[in-house]
């Protein structure tokens, strides 16, 4: 097949490049990494037909980035950066008559629907209008929140809950419908390890997808068996090829083979995901190749170099005055003072924090800083020299008793170098929640503050960022705050001038159901290999 040029849809000698199909496509993480790839030349074997996302946010952040590939290696014009910088707004933008036939690409390129709601044929239909009849890779992952391991732990909270009804567990057919009805090459299908656990009905939820992917007209026959179809050969991304015919059966397929540790491939973050790598039967895969590992990236190295802010205030007036004399207030509270007999260190730490916020200017950030932001990790990837600065990149707030749980725990992590559980904690500085008890005895939930440990990958950011930034707390006891959307982009890969969409809560919860574009990059290239 030949390549393009990014941003084209015509590749060497006028041929078309091959076309991708993007399921439940997020914030674009899995596309970006897709249409990342090129060769010394600057072309791709890529093109994004059609993406579908049914979350308007994340739609309007997908949409953006497709206009952004319209206009291939030259990049975008100066317009997109007056935007980034917020000289002009969204709608400007997309309407400017200079760029009108990109934002006519991206808004065909990107649709907004709910796929088991919208009809399946007007679907098909539109999949078929973007790609024609060389539809040879499908991605996407479905929606997770049922089967990952919080998710649950949540549901099962509910009064009347019952997993047999949850939608969310069959939006996955509407995958295998995509499947059947156009047949590619090979697919992509991103999940959270929870999945491995699930069950639905005593049965376990992974190997029923796994033999429905196997077999996907037989899944959607009702109990009958297809008369036509194809069958798929399901291959995990980290095992040799010899080791992959273990794999072709899915009821004796070890199910923890499919997971990808990101942090084993160049993504700062310790992301565990499900990788099911589909390559129709009748595709040969000799010479089949697997992800490379690379050395650990560093939290550190790539957001060291981001502005330093300070959190707000969410109880009474919030500057940095009031800031500064909240955190400042730690060192003559009686935590404190026993602190500094039973752990010398870590006390000296949080002094040596208060010092730091003390001397310096402190600001909340914004959505565009301008600033030279060059991380001591993967520079090429991230960085655009032309924003000159960073987008969403702004604050949230705190209750003024969190700050000082951030100040200690990130004091602590930067001493031990690890996270404090709530056993660590300080008792004076415990949060008055009725199962702190339960969770200092080692429930799930006893690392309640988590701090994101300088010299180490990250921790997996979620969706639940969101809503909870004690999960996320900087290393910085300076900065006393949880990470901003820009620094959980950059755990997720996605680079700098990657612009997210809706108010900060939308832009977490984007991020956090990404696939990492790096990674994301890393399967292109397998994918490129089998059908190149």
């Amino acid at each position: 097949m030949a390549r393009q040029k990014r941003g084209s849809k015509q590749g060497l000698r006028g041929m078309s490049a091959i076309p991708i199909i993007d399921l439940f496509a997020g914030p674009g993480g899995l596309g970006e990494g897709f249409s990342a790839l090129l060769d010394d030349s600057g072309f791709s074997p890529f093109r994004i037909a059609l993406s579908i996302e049914k979350d308007v946010k994340a739609h309007q952040t997908l949409e953006l980035r497709s206009f952004v590939r319209q206009f291939g290696l030259d990049g975008p014009p100066a317009d997109y950066y007056r935007f980034v910088r917020g000289e002009v707004d969204r709608g400007t933008l997309l309407e400017a008559r200079a760029h009108s036939s990109q934002a006519r690409s991206a808004r065909t390129e990107s649709w907004n629907i709910e796929l088991g709601v919208e009809p399946a044929e007007y679907v098909s239909s539109r999949v078929r209008e973007a790609a024609g009849d060389d539809i040879s890779v499908l991605i996407g992952g479905p929606p997770c929140q049922a089967y990952s391991l919080v998710g649950r732990s949540r549901n099962q909270g509910i009064p009347g809950y019952d997993a047999t009804s949850d939608g969310r567990h069959f939006l996955y057919r509407e995958y295998l419908r995509v499947l059947t009805a156009h047949w590619p090459a090979v697919f992509v299908m991103e999940n959270v390890k929870g999945l491995l656990s699930a069950k639905l009905d005593g049965q376990s939820v992974f190997a029923r997808i796994l033999e429905d992917l196997h077999e996907p007209a037989n899944a959607l026959a009702s109990g009958k068996r297809a008369k036509t179809g194809h069958r798929y050969r399901i291959v995990a991304l980290t095992v040799t090829e010899d080791e992959q015919f273990s794999l072709i059966d899915a009821s004796k397929a070890d199910p923890s083979r499919f997971i990808v540790r990101c942090e084993e491939y160049g993504v700062p973050q310790a992301r565990h995901r499900l990788i099911l790598l589909g390559i129709r039967a009748d595709i040969p895969t000799s010479g089949l190749k697997l992800l490379q590992k690379a050395e650990p990236v560093r939290v550190g190295d790539v957001l060291g170099s981001l502005p330093k802010l300070r959190s707000g205030l969410s109880d009474g007036t919030d500057s940095p005055e009031s800031w500064r004399k909240v955190i400042s207030s730690s060192l003559s509270s009686k935590w404190f003072k026993k602190l500094a007999v039973e752990d010398e260190a870590v006390a000296a730490e949080i002094s040596r924090g208060i010092a730091g916020a003390s001397s310096r200017r402190q600001d909340r950030g914004a959505e565009f800083i301008s600033c030279a932001a060059v991380p001591k990790a993967l520079a090429d990837w991230y960085l655009d020299p032309r924003p000159k600065g960073v987008p969403n990149h702004s604050t949230r707030s705190h209750m003024p008793e969190d700050l000082k749980r951030y100040l200690f725990a990130s004091a602590f992590a930067r001493v031990h170098q690890r996270s404090p559980t709530l056993a660590d904690f300080p008792s004076l500085l415990l949060p008055d929640h009725k199962n702190v008890n339960t969770a200092i005895q080692g429930s799930m939930f006893g690392d309640r503050f988590r701090v994101q440990v300088k010299d180490r990958p990250s921790t997996t950011v979620t969706s639940h960022i969101s809503k909870d930034g004690h999960y996320y707390i900087h290393y910085d006891p300076a900065q006393c705050r949880s990470l901003t959307a820009r620094e959980a982009a950059r755990l997720q890969t996605f680079p700098d001038n990657y612009f997210f969409c809706g108010g900060r809560t939308a832009q977490y919860h984007q991020i956090g159901n990404a696939v990492p574009p790096l990674l994301a990059r890393q399967i292109a290239r397998i994918v490129a290999g089998i059908l190149l």
